[in-house]
């Protein structure tokens, strides 16, 4: 029997950490829902369409809507559940997707009509027309991969004031690298698990996008180098100004990174992950062995690009000193913003697969999962030590003697106050980000943010051929949460640890 459909409601649910000791509301404020608005693309135009996100809005939930879609996550797994489960007794259609649903198809089919596994630019609009002709089916999987006819994002449906961040933009899927911490290969599994659109179509969504500021969610914005430096051509000229991710051995191979910075780059997650070879062998992160970190610092402050950078603790073969290591050396070479995760074996994974296999998970309380609390067994120190090791390392990375350090450590005088104003403002004045989003004044912050990216030299100035920028980066270890990419139901991997 055909369905009539007329309201459709798309919903992020609030990850557990927004009732927990470390909810930061400016953290959680950052990026919009691009995935779930991608798929209301796909919906009829002249339908009722809502999109809401729990981080930054309250749910209203006693609307009836004829379809539900619910975005799940592994830490806010739960309340999504409870939110479907609502929904259908209410008589909605319930629709579950994103990497959990993927990781654990069974557990979340019990909470919905229909499930989705994998990308969904494919699988949604089939799900469509079998809603339409009243024969949608239980699961849909993903398996022809492409960003050939997406269509535009409805960033019309984005609440822009509520997001520090608004123009979030994705330009692929996936990363060419296979680290066993990382979800993407179970979520990519049964096709291509890296693919990037058209230049042109990314170009044509960029010029959509208002103001200067742009945030690349890409796992990897060099994964495909012919891809990347045709993109950072056409973006020249534009005056753009933007922050991405890429992958240390992406750094150092070419001068992509000059036309990156060429093109308005200013800061840069990037995943060192351990200073160890043991452990970067142990989780297959075989871009980084080998590598100079040092030299990689000494590249991108050259181009004046500060350095987001993201370390995990509890690799096996990490011991006590693993945190006092780290983020001496992450002061010492300057690193602007520091993102740490203690492991964390996510379902789905190689990493769960073999800690499963070897009795080491302590807990699948999915509630746990958010990379601040120990769930596995570590092989060189005891839960508590890594977890207390890993508040350490936030607390001294953070002192303001440790940015003092941190921000003297750069060439230029103006890149040593960029380095200080970001990395001090990132955290040090929660107070005073959280009463500009009581007063939902967020959007007037865009400004300031963009005046912190502007370039280090003035116009002209040279660095092995390409034009000099500069600038900084928000904390990325609210990608997680918030990075949904185009015309997928979940965040991208990036290391998966963000």
């Amino acid at each position: 029997m055909a369905r009539k459909l007329r309201r459709v409601k798309l919903i992020l649910p609030a990850l557990t950490e927004a009732t927990s000791v470390y909810w930061r509301p400016i953290k959680y404020s950052l990026f919009p829902p691009l995935g779930l608005a991608t798929l209301a693309a796909y919906l009829d135009p002249e339908l009722d369409i809502s999109l809401q996100d729990e981080h930054v809005e309250k749910l209203c939930l006693e609307d009836e809507p004829e379809l539900v879609v619910i975005q799940v996550y592994i830490t806010n797994a739960y309340r999504a559940y409870e939110i479907a489960d609502h929904y259908r007794v209410r008589g909605a259609y319930v629709a579950l997707g994103g990497l959990h649903v993927t990781s654990l198809p069974e557990e979340a089919a019990s909470h919905a009509d229909s499930i989705f596994i994998g990308p969904g630019e494919h699988t949604f609009p089939e799900f469509l027309k079998d809603f339409a002709a009243g024969q949608p089916k239980p699961r849909y999987d993903s398996s022809l991969r492409t960003l050939e006819g997406v269509p535009p994002i409805r960033r019309d449906l984005i609440k822009r004031h509520s997001y520090l961040v608004p123009n979030s933009i994705v330009v692929s899927r996936g990363c060419p690298h296979h680290c066993n911490f990382c979800y993407k290969d179970g979520f990519f599994t049964g096709g291509r698990s890296f693919y990037t659109q058209r230049v042109d179509d990314a170009l044509a969504e960029i010029n959509r996008l208002p103001g200067r500021h742009l945030y690349f969610l890409d796992d990897h914005l060099f994964g495909n180098q012919r891809f990347a430096r045709e993109l950072f051509r056409g973006m020249r000229g534009m005056n753009r100004v933007f922050q991405g991710a890429a992958t240390v051995d992406s750094i150092l191979r070419d001068d992509l990174i000059e036309d990156a910075a060429a093109a308005g780059l200013r800061s840069l997650f990037v995943g060192f992950e351990t200073l160890s070879n043991t452990g970067l062998e142990g989780a297959c992160k075989r871009q980084n062995l080998g590598r100079n970190y040092s030299e990689v610092v000494r590249r991108l402050d050259s181009l004046g690009i500060m350095i987001n950078g993201s370390f995990v603790f509890g690799l096996d073969g990490d011991g006590r000193d693993v945190f006092r290591r780290t983020v001496d050396w992450a002061i010492d070479v300057g690193i602007t913003t520091a993102t740490f995760h203690i492991l964390t074996p996510y379902p789905g994974t190689s990493l769960f697969t073999d800690m499963h296999a070897r009795d080491r998970i302590a807990t699948q309380n999915w509630d746990l999962y958010d990379t601040r609390h120990v769930v596995f067994h570590p092989s060189c120190m005891s839960p508590d030590e890594l977890k207390r090791g890993y508040d350490w390392a936030y607390e001294e990375f953070y002192r303001w003697r440790s940015i003092f350090k941190a921000s003297s450590a750069h060439e230029s005088v103006k890149h040593s106050l960029k380095h200080f104003f970001y990395s001090a403002g990132w955290k040090k004045f929660e107070r005073a980000w959280d009463f500009v989003i009581r007063l939902k004044q967020l959007s007037q912050m865009r400004p300031i943010l963009e005046a912190v990216l502007s370039p280090v030299n003035e116009s002209g100035s040279q660095v092995n051929g390409s034009a000099m920028n500069v600038g900084t980066n928000p904390d990325r270890e609210s990608a997680s949460i918030t990075r949904l990419p185009v015309g997928e139901f979940s965040p991208t991997a990036e290391d998966c640890q963000t």
